[in-house]
């Protein structure tokens, strides 16, 4: 097959991914009405994912390849796109699956009705989370995923956008081993627009369920803050404390919030205040997520779908809160708070830690 027929090029990061491949292939071989290939760009794998990815490669109906590339999601995913043939990308996980056998199909359509080169399209987050588990906070992200905000856009939800427009926005920053694909989603939020397409993705919840979703959200939050205020000592440290998906396990906060608090310590006053007043920057306009929970959490009480109901809270605050809030002392406050939640977080989970250790209550 020519690569002038091919409509769409997959880019699939994979590391330690072999038990998860015949998923994968499975949802894309029941996709119809779309020509394109596989791009798996591997960045190391020990297991047998490169094994297992060649003998799936001899038997699926569309052209598969396999990219070797250097650790890290970002050098793998430019990688992918510097191989792939086809004029659309699509940057997808490798625990992603697709319930509607016409999603790349309806991806494409979306994307050539808007006949604008400069805008990009995410699917509908859905988890794929044990009955048991599956509850309010599942529901809560699954909504936020679907809103067209700054930071509510990540990989799992796919990426799909033209050649020329990721040659203009792209690449991938491969600085750090995480955030890829939130800065992407930023850059084509500054340079064009989102669209969410009309189908559902569904991606693994493994690492929620293994690390505590409360834990893994709690510092994913940290991790947003420090790349924003560009607080880089952070993040040499938590290299050393952050596992691969493969060999995660519960996820323990008190490491990190120790670790901070070291890095904060060594630190002149002047400069740790500065920190915690450009926190309270980041923090105050995304206290937009207290009112949408409110929203949200009606909405899952009514059966509602994720992404349906109103936001009545969430639309007085974008009207009222703001422009109250965005000022000095409204960031000053915002960083107060801030350094309370931290200071009390850090001493509940110290008590606590100590409780597990006596055996008041078992380790979780």
């Amino acid at each position: 097959m020519g690569a002038e027929f091919l409509e769409l090029s997959i880019i699939i990061p994979v590391l330690n991914e072999a038990e998860g491949l015949t998923t994968l292939f499975a949802t894309l071989t029941r996709q119809a009405g779309t020509i394109f290939e596989v791009i798996l760009c591997d960045g190391g794998s020990t297991d047998d994912t490169v094994g297992q990815a060649l003998k799936f490669f001899s038997r699926m109906p569309f052209p598969c390849r396999l990219v070797e590339t250097p650790k890290g999601r970002g050098r793998q995913l430019n990688a992918g796109a510097r191989a792939a043939t086809a004029e659309t990308l699509l940057f997808l996980h490798a625990d992603s699956e697709f319930p509607d056998p016409l999603a790349l199909r309806k991806g494409l359509d979306a994307l050539a009705e808007r006949g604008d080169a400069r805008v990009a399209g995410h699917y509908a987050l859905r988890f794929d989370v044990h009955p048991a588990r599956n509850g309010f906070g599942y529901y809560y992200y699954e909504s936020k995923a679907r809103l067209d905000r700054p930071e509510c856009t990540h990989g799992d939800q796919g990426f799909m956008l033209r050649r020329s427009f990721f040659a203009e926005i792209g690449p991938f920053d491969e600085s750090l081993p995480l955030l890829e694909d939130n800065r992407l989603a930023e850059a084509v939020r500054r340079g064009g627009e989102w669209l969410l397409l009309p189908a559902e993705i569904v991606t693994s919840a493994r690492r929620f369920e293994v690390e505590g979703l409360a834990e893994r959200q709690t510092l994913n939050a940290l991790i947003m803050n420090f790349a924003a205020i560009g607080w880089d000592d952070f993040f040499r440290v938590a290299s050393a404390l952050y596992r691969r998906q493969d060999l995660a396990c519960r996820l323990r906060l008190l490491p990190f919030l120790r670790a901070i608090r070291e890095l904060l310590g060594q630190l002149p006053w002047r400069q740790r205040f500065t920190l915690w007043y450009r926190t309270g920057d980041y923090v105050r306009p995304n206290a937009w997520q207290l009112a949408f929970f409110l929203d949200v959490q009606r909405n899952f009480r009514r059966g509602l779908p994720a992404g349906e109901g109103g936001t009545p809270l969430l639309d007085w605050f974008d009207r009222w809160y703001r422009p109250l809030t965005d000022h000095p002392p409204g960031r000053l406050a915002a960083a107060g708070l801030v350094w309370l939640w931290f200071h009390l977080t850090l001493l509940w989970l110290r008590l606590r830690d100590k409780e597990v250790q006596v055996g008041q209550f078992p380790p979780k």
